[in-house]
């Protein structure tokens, strides 16, 4: 198909299309001519998964660039499968460096709490510290975020966990976009079956029919 043929099955415009292609967020299609080329389903699963992840996950077209090349060529043997899915999602933030020589963690409140939880985590995860200000944000705001509360969601958040993990195939090619997509994608999933479950038990308690 050409690049009309292209916008139609994905409904986006040519233009956008085009500004995909010279970004490298979509591989070139087969050249026919000098200005002309022609793409195939391959090209339809790539926009679309593109459109997923900006429209769905929320994330910005450098995020997208950073998931689809650790899709595309996972370093699954240094990372590991989630290691390379945290390095794609937090790109800037995400700090390599060599456990026999850093510096050690900072200290805050969420890595005492995982450490008093016994969770395996490495300290120096930025996620620690987006845990901290969201703590801290529940607090300021007086939403009543104790480490009680706290506990029985990362309950919640364990068995999730272990079933994210029980999934992920043994290929690791197809595990790094199983864990980068399924850790963007399914969070929205989660965010609107909280929702609805808010509005389940809302009525299941206080409505009269």
């Amino acid at each position: 198909m050409r690049i009309s043929g292209l916008s139609e099955r994905t409904g986006l415009p040519v233009a956008t299309l085009k500004y995909y292609l010279r970004e490298g967020l979509v591989p070139p299609g087969r050249a026919t001519s000098p200005n002309q080329a022609r793409y195939d389903d391959t090209h339809v699963e790539r926009v679309r998964l593109i459109r997923a992840l900006t429209e769905v996950g929320g994330l910005d077209l450098a995020t997208v660039d950073r998931v689809l090349s650790s899709i595309d060529g996972p370093d699954v043997e240094r990372l590991g499968v989630l290691g390379s899915a945290q390095r794609a999602l937090l790109g800037a933030e995400f700090v390599e460096y060599d456990p026999a020589t850093a510096d050690e963690p900072p200290t805050s409140r969420a890595r005492d709490w995982v450490t008093r939880r016994g969770w395996q985590v490495d300290l120096h995860d930025p996620v620690l510290d987006a845990l901290d200000r969201a703590w801290d944000a529940c607090e300021a705001s007086l939403v009543g975020f104790d480490e009680g509360k706290l506990g029985v969601y990362a309950d919640a958040a364990e068995r999730i966990a272990q079933i994210d993990v029980e999934s992920v195939p043994p290929d690791p090619h197809a595990a790094v976009r199983q864990v980068v997509l399924g850790t963007v994608l399914v969070d929205a999933l989660l965010v609107a079956l909280r929702r609805l479950a808010q509005q389940h038990v809302a009525v299941s308690r206080h409505g009269d029919g």
